[in-house]
Parts: structure tokens; C-alpha cells; sequence
């Protein structure tokens, strides 16, 4: 395991309870449900399998280097041949110059990589004063890439103070190489990838994020009950672009935790909904992609996708969030219930370092207590919404919504894109200030 810091695993899989559901046909070289309510990616006809077991399934492993006259550029990689058109500049983020060491989660068609960044002061006129390189790998999974965290720490400054020797990659590719799936490649004209959002609709594994003060945390901290708008937008299934100057590394994290507000385990929902799909760092070459796309969550260190309005519903600049669609501008208000939301998972976290603190009860943690709080107040929601739909009349009231944990007035616009985007037939008589 590495040692807590800010590059410290984004994602540890440990089993937890699972939804007492039929279990489905697990998908031919996609994501499988296994016993206990872990994750697995299979191959064509795998059997599912607990995340204990889950294998190496390293299918690249590359560094990339800053040239001072060609730019960013992949010096090396294994396998040979394999397409890595675009890592270049995902693994060295714009603006990476700026800081000394980074590390980058992102997307490359069916595949998901990290790559480690590091900026060495070198006395060389011919590079400028400094060498920068990242050496990265890629997985069909982002579950399996915090392992390697500290090796590739580790590799990216082997290459910076002994450039061009390439054994201990070698040996490690050799040692963790996967294959993909037949007829899959990390080209993303491929058929779409089944994301680990949507494993929730059937139960949830208790995830775990390694960071210094916990991720879940330190994006409460940094969002506020700003929070509540993203989760809003997150349970939409909009597209959300996060911007940040570098380093990245932390913002790779808010976009997980985006994607965790919108977990729903009960059986059922959201089947026609896209998934909220964690693309990590997002850069300029990656536009034509992200114009296919209707739901994501993303970041970038490229201001310029500001202007570019037709990629993104939700623009995060720090932590002012936002929205260029007037529909969606209601939404950007914090209400009452919002509030009321925040002061709960506040109220239950402080009980949580009570009891780890007291009783020394080092069951719980707060990323679970995070992901639940969500889950469950999805699952309200929705669990409200369908019974609703299969009564006689199908009539939402506004002691329905508060019922949900909602603002009859302040949510009524979230709730008629809710109906809408879910595609859940009740009519809403929330209309008239009166009612509430």
C-alpha cells in the first residue's frame, strides 16, 4: 500500500453487503457482479470473480517526455505497437511545467491510465533548465491503478536521473501484462465500456480512497453545501467539467466523488439513464470525443474549454459552479432542504469521529458514511417516485417532496428534469406557493 499522501490510491475495493437480487449474466469482456458484492472485469465468457482475486491487467506501459523543440511526446512503450495517439498530452497536463511533481488519472477510449509527472531542475541549455517526463500504464480498470502508484513514483524518477534505460518497465510489463478483451482496443470507437457506476444498481461495494485527511473530506470541505448542486447535477446525468490549474492529481478526485453522488441500489432504475461516466483529465484533443458524449464527469487545466459551451452543462471553476443553460439556473440556489441535507451529513460525520475517537470503532469510515448518505437519499427519492407512479391517481404532492427529503418550491424544477431524464410518469401539483 502507498504512504499516505496526495498521491496516495484513488480507489480501494474491500467487500460489502450486497442487494439480495437475482444475480444477471455476467457481461462477455465487461464488468461482472461477483459473490459479496465486488467487481470484476472478465473477459469473454470470465466468470465473476471478488476484487481479492482480481488480476493484473496491465495492457501498456509507457514514459512520455517534454522535447523543447517537438513538445510533448511518447519515448517509449510497451507493447510496441499498441495505439497510444493522444497519451502524450494526457499524461503531462497543460501547464504541468508550473509544478514539481504530479499525477494524472484519464481515459484512453476503453481503457483507463495513471501517469506519474515529475519536473527535475537539470544545468542543460539544450532542455532548458529542466527535464520533464511521466511514465504511466494503462488497465482496462481504474480499480486496479493505485497499486502502482509509489513503482511508477518510483520509475518516473529512474527516468529523469538515468534516461533511456528502460529494464525495470520491462520487467514489470512482463510480470502484470493483461490482455484486452477480444475485439477491444483503446480506440473509443469501440462499443461503450460498462462503467462501475451502474454496478450500484444492483448493491454497493464499500469503496475506499486512501488520501491524507480521507477525499471524501476534503471535498466536503472544499465544496461546502455546494455539494448539494453538484449532487443535483450529478443525479441528472450531466455533463460536468471541472477546471483547475495543475497540480491535477487532487482534481482527478473530485471527479470520483462526483460520480459517487449518484449511486442508486435499488433494482430497476435508471436502466435507459446514461451512466455518469468518470473520464478524469480531459484535454484540447480530447473535443471531438467529449462532442459524442451526453454525460460525464471531467477535469481539465485548459481554461479555454470555458468558452467552448456546447462540451459541458456544469463548469466548475474551483469552487464556483455553474451553468450557461437557463432551464438549469434554478438549480445553482441553495434551499432549505439543501441545507438541511448539509447540517445531516455534517451531523452524522462529527458522530462518526466520535465514535472512532471514543470507542475507539474503527469499522466505519468516512467514505462510507459519504457514499451511503447519498445513496440512501437517492434511493428515497427514487423509492417515493415509484410507488408514487404506480398509484391510481400518480399525483406528487408537495408532502410527497418533502417526504423525499426535498423543497416542494426550491426543487420543483430538480424534480420535473428528474421525471424527465428518468423517464417516470407522475404529474407534479407542486405549483403554487401555498402548498408548501
Amino acid at each position: 500500500m502507498v504512504e499516505p499522501a496526495d498521491e496516495a490510491p484513488l480507489l480501494f475495493w474491500a467487500e460489502g453487503p450486497a442487494v439480495s437480487l437475482p444475480q444477471p449474466e455476467p457481461e462477455r469482456g465487461g464488468w461482472s457482479l461477483a459473490p459479496g458484492g465486488g467487481a470484476a472485469w472478465g473477459g469473454p465468457g470470465a466468470l465473476p470473480r471478488g476484487p481479492e482475486a482480481e488480476a493484473d491487467q496491465i495492457v501498456a506501459v509507457f514514459v512520455v517526455t517534454f522535447d523543447p523543440r517537438s513538445g510533448n511526446m511518447v519515448e517509449w512503450c510497451l507493447p510496441h505497437d499498441i495505439d497510444l495517439e493522444g497519451v502524450e498530452f494526457k499524461s503531462m497536463a497543460s501547464g504541468s511545467h508550473k509544478v514539481q511533481s504530479d499525477f494524472i488519472y484519464f481515459r484512453k477510449g476503453l481503457c483507463f491510465g495513471l501517469a506519474c509527472f515529475e519536473n527535475m531542475p537539470v544545468e542543460s541549455e539544450l532542455e532548458r533548465g529542466a527535464r520533464m517526463k511521466s511514465v504511466g500504464i494503462l488497465s482496462p480498470s481504474y480499480t486496479l491503478l493505485y497499486r502502482y502508484m509509489h513503482f511508477l513514483e518510483n520509475q518516473v524518477r529512474h527516468q529523469l536521473e538515468m534516461p533511456g534505460h528502460y529494464s525495470h518497465l520491462e520487467a514489470f510489463y512482463d510480470d502484470k501484462k493483461g490482455v484486452l478483451p477480444a475485439g477491444k482496443g483503446t480506440s473509443s470507437s469501440q462499443p461503450p465500456v460498462h462503467w462501475l457506476p451502474s454496478i450500484h444498481r444492483y448493491m454497493y461495494p464499500e469503496m475506499k480512497i486512501t488520501h491524507p485527511a480521507g477525499c471524501m473530506s476534503q471535498f466536503i470541505k472544499f465544496f461546502g453545501e455546494q455539494i448539494l448542486i453538484l449532487w443535483k447535477f450529478a443525479l441528472l446525468r450531466k455533463r460536468i467539467l471541472i477546471f483547475s490549474p495543475p497540480p491535477v492529481g487532487v482534481v482527478c478526485y473530485r471527479v470520483y466523488c462526483c460520480c459517487c453522488l449518484a449511486n442508486v441500489s435499488l433494482p430497476g432504475i435508471g436502466g435507459t439513464v446514461p451512466e455518469s461516466k468518470p473520464f478524469f483529465y480531459v484535454n484540447v484533443a480530447d473535443i471531438e470525443m467529449l462532442e459524442t458524449e451526453v454525460s460525464y464527469v471531467a477535469c481539465t487545466t485548459e481554461k479555454i474549454f470555458e468558452e467552448k459551451r456546447d462540451l459541458y452543462d456544469v463548469y466548475v471553476d474551483n469552487q464556483n459552479v455553474k451553468t450557461h443553460h437557463e432551464h438549469l439556473q434554478p438549480l445553482l440556489k441553495i434551499n432549505s432542504a439543501d441545507k438541511e441535507k448539509y447540517r445531516r451529513l455534517n451531523d452524522q460525520r462529527q458522530m462518526l469521529m466520535y465514535s472512532q475517537e471514543v470507542e475507539e470503532d474503527c469499522s466505519s469510515c468516512e467514505e462510507d458514511l459519504f457514499i451511503l448518505f447519498f445513496m440512501e437519499q437517492n434511493n428515497r427519492i427514487f423509492q417515493t417516485l415509484m410507488e408514487v407512479s404506480a398509484s391510481q391517481d400518480k399525483t406528487l404532492t408537495a408532502d410527497h417532496a418533502r417526504g423525499m427529503g426535498l423543497d416542494p418550491q426550491g426543487d420543483r424544477s430538480f424534480l420535473m428534469d428528474l421525471l424527465e431524464v428518468y423517464g417516470i410518469d407522475v404529474m407534479l401539483v407542486i405549483d403554487n406557493p401555498c402548498c408548501t
